[in-house]
């Protein structure tokens, strides 16, 4: 049952429209599905390495202002935070990007809400600022905490995390070879603290047949230095190390 589920998922991704908007207008829509293997999110599986439906939806003006969703199903809400029920990850945001020539610039917040009964547990529900500065193929983003608990950590404000990543086209070829480096500061929480890194190779799928254009298959390895007494679930029926490293395999379809 499993995999014929997978394969209508897979059958979806393929065949789902693309969203339209006039050429003169401002304002513009576009989306995202894709299925994983693993949902790694800065290098800590939020899945225990099970598979995840994601898709989000953003809107975007001429002026450089952005808005959007994005949800993906979760499971370390019981396994790991020790919340009654919960498995959804709910991400709202909203900045301004622009660019001068080579050199991107991005601020904005966002909101990552986890509904769920927590019971006696810390709210897993946390907000950030960011601010990214991207040249060419390379990005530095900064994202800062400001709400009280950061991903289910007490009196965490001031948290912070930078994120180093190189995207390089492979010519025109259609693969892309990705890198990042990423190190989590946890305030008042420092056991949690941790680096993280990725390799990552994509492939788009438009290259192949036009039937496929916006599709793209790939294959991320991600390590972490987390330690394994702390990033392990202990609430679960099994015993998880969510900052163990992995290699997951995705397709996603841009609408």
């Amino acid at each position: 049952m499993k995999k014929l589920y997978a394969s209508l998922v897979l059958v979806g991704l393929v065949t789902v429209p693309s969203l339209a908007a006039a050429a003169d207008s401002p304002h513009s829509l576009s989306g995202n599905v894709s299925l994983t293997s693993n949902y790694v999110f800065r290098g800590i599986s939020q899945t225990s390495a099970e598979p995840a439906i994601q898709g989000g939806l953003d809107y975007t003006h001429s002026s450089g202002i952005y808005l959007g969703t994005w949800a993906s199903n979760v499971n370390w809400l019981k396994d790991y935070q020790g919340y009654d029920s919960g498995s959804l990850e709910i991400d709202l945001y909203g900045g301004y990007r622009g660019a001068f020539g080579d050199i991107s610039y991005d601020v904005g917040a966002i909101t990552y809400i986890y509904p769920g009964d927590k019971g006696t547990a810390t709210t897993a529900d946390t907000s950030e600022v960011y601010a990214a500065v991207g040249w060419k193929w390379f990005t530095v983003k900064y994202s800062y905490a400001i709400s009280d608990e950061v991903f289910g950590f007490a009196n965490a404000d001031g948290s912070d995390y930078w994120d180093l990543a190189a995207s390089v086209p492979l010519g025109d070829s259609g693969f892309t070879a990705g890198a990042h480096w990423g190190t989590f500061s946890f305030d008042k929480n420092s056991a949690q603290d941790y680096d993280d890194w990725k390799l990552s190779l994509t492939y788009d799928m438009g290259k192949l047949s036009g039937a496929m254009s916006g599709v793209t298959v790939g294959v991320a390895y991600t390590d972490t230095n987390a330690k394994k007494s702390v990033w392990t679930n202990t609430f679960g029926a099994t015993s998880e190390f969510l900052g163990d490293s992995a290699t997951t395999v995705w397709i996603s379809k841009a609408l």
